[in-house]
C-alpha cells in the first residue's frame, strides 16, 4: 500500500475545500485500486459533493443548521459552539475509498473529493491518501 500525508490550510472559518486535484496527483499513474483518504482529526470529514456552484455553502448552512454553535454542548472548550464540531465526523465521515481505474479517479461528472471543517480554531490539517492497488 502507498500513502502519503499532505497539508491543508482551511482557516479560521467553516470551510469546504476541494482536495480533488490533490487525489487525483496522488493516483495518477497508479493503475486500477482503491484510493482511501482519511482526515485524522477530531473535528473534520470528507464529503463526496459538487464543489462549487453553490453545494458548499448549502453542506455549511446545513451543518449549522443540523449542529448550531449555541451553548447546548457539554464539550466547551475552545470556540463558543465548539462541542458541535466534535459530532460533525459521525454526520459527515472523517474518510471515504474511491474506486481508481488506470490511475484516475472513478468520479461522477460532479463529484468533488471536499475536506469539511467546521473547527476555525484548528486552521491547519492534515489528509492521508492511501492506495491499495488491485
Amino acid at each position: 500500500m502507498r500513502s502519503e500525508v499532505i497539508t491543508v490550510q482551511t482557516g479560521s472559518r467553516p470551510t469546504v475545500r476541494d482536495i480533488t486535484a490533490e487525489a487525483e496527483r496522488f493516483v495518477s499513474g497508479q493503475g486500477d485500486g482503491l484510493l482511501h483518504v482519511f482526515v485524522p482529526h477530531a473535528t473534520a470529514g470528507l464529503a463526496i459533493i459538487e464543489a462549487g456552484a453553490g453545494s458548499d455553502d448549502d453542506l455549511l448552512r446545513a451543518i449549522d443548521d443540523l449542529l448550531p454553535t449555541d451553548d447546548r454542548w457539554r464539550h466547551r472548550h475552545g470556540s463558543p459552539g465548539h462541542g458541535r464540531d466534535h459530532v460533525l465526523p459521525a454526520f459527515v465521515p472523517p474518510y471515504a475509498s474511491l474506486p481508481v481505474l488506470d490511475g484516475r479517479l472513478a468520479l461522477g461528472t460532479w463529484q468533488s473529493i471536499c475536506l469539511v471543517d467546521t473547527n476555525g480554531d484548528n486552521p491547519t490539517r492534515k489528509v492521508r491518501f492511501s492506495f491499495l492497488p488491485g
